[in-house]
């Protein structure tokens, strides 16, 4: 184990048109023992990994045939070497500068889980999609020290709270819950750039699969998500009392009961648990 070298373990899964622009950002200036970069290619069918080889040594390929991002994390994790310890979505754009900063604050010895703030590259996107991210940058999930959407780290001591990641989509829910609110931040000055789909048609068959995430999060901690829930519904009540937002608003809720009619749906008949992936985000720009 090297301590003193940072990890990122990244899942992909047939991340061609995305994983140059991934690694290509958090390598650009790292030093030669800085950064211990782990790439597992599970499932895939393109050339994920020939463009993740390319920026060897500072990244490790490791190629499975399992398509599973549960099984990916785990590859990864028992392969990485140091800590901090990252794990990223292969669509996530995460400057090795912010990487730097988040790792800092997990040597403090007081935070065990930690993250960059998200932004959103809204540049080409429509009223509707900029509409709906408007709303949901200002919920609680994003604003109160999120660990998630792409992108959370740990310390050693933070990665001691589990065994292995569960077999579950929601593995950003799974780690946020490991840690009490004084032990997770999201590090201000820290950004990673997330693109969002192009949408609104996207957007909601997506978030029947973080539904389905939150389902099964609801089954292993009933009380946190009860109170995620809660969390939702004042902080729409709230947003009724700015006019200036209500048409953003009008979006983000019809969104919302869209993808839930859309879940009920695909449960009814099964479907629910298919992999519902966005590749409007992954169109190469």
């Amino acid at each position: 184990m090297d301590g003193g070298r940072i990890s990122i373990v990244i899942p992909a899964h047939d991340e061609a048109a995305v994983i140059e622009r991934c690694l290509a950002s958090l390598t650009h200036g790292a030093r030669a023992d800085e950064l211990d970069v782990v790439v597992v290619c599970n499932g895939c069918k393109d050339e994920t990994a020939e463009i993740a080889r390319k920026f060897a040594p500072i990244v490790r390929v490791i190629d499975s045939p399992i398509p599973s991002k549960p099984a990916a994390l785990n590859l990864g994790d028992e392969t990485a070497r140091g800590f901090p310890r990252f794990f990223l979505d292969a669509d996530i754009v995460l400057p090795l500068e912010d990487v730097r900063k988040v790792a800092q604050v997990l040597r403090d010895g007081k935070t065990h889980g930690a993250a960059p703030r998200m932004k959103v590259d809204l540049a080409s996107r429509g009223w509707a999609i900029r509409a709906f991210y408007s709303v949901w940058l200002r919920t609680p999930y994003v604003t109160e020290d999120m660990l998630g959407c792409g992108v959370y780290a740990m310390s050693e001591e933070g990665r001691r709270r589990f065994d292995r990641f569960p077999d579950i989509i929601a593995d950003d829910c799974f780690v946020r819950l490991l840690f009490e609110p004084g032990e997770r931040k999201a590090v201000d000055g820290a950004h990673f750039l997330m693109t969002p789909p192009e949408t609104l048609h996207d957007l909601i068959h997506i978030n029947v699969r973080r539904q389905v995430g939150m389902d099964e999060m609801a089954e292993l901690y009933p009380a946190a998500t009860d109170s995620e829930y809660g969390g939702q519904r004042r902080f729409i009540l709230g947003l009724l009392r700015q006019p200036s937002l209500w048409p953003a608003l009008a979006v983000y809720v019809y969104a919302k009961l869209a993808t839930l009619a859309l879940f009920h749906w695909k449960q009814l008949r099964g479907r629910h648990r298919e992999w519902n992936r966005d590749e409007s985000s992954r169109r190469a720009g």
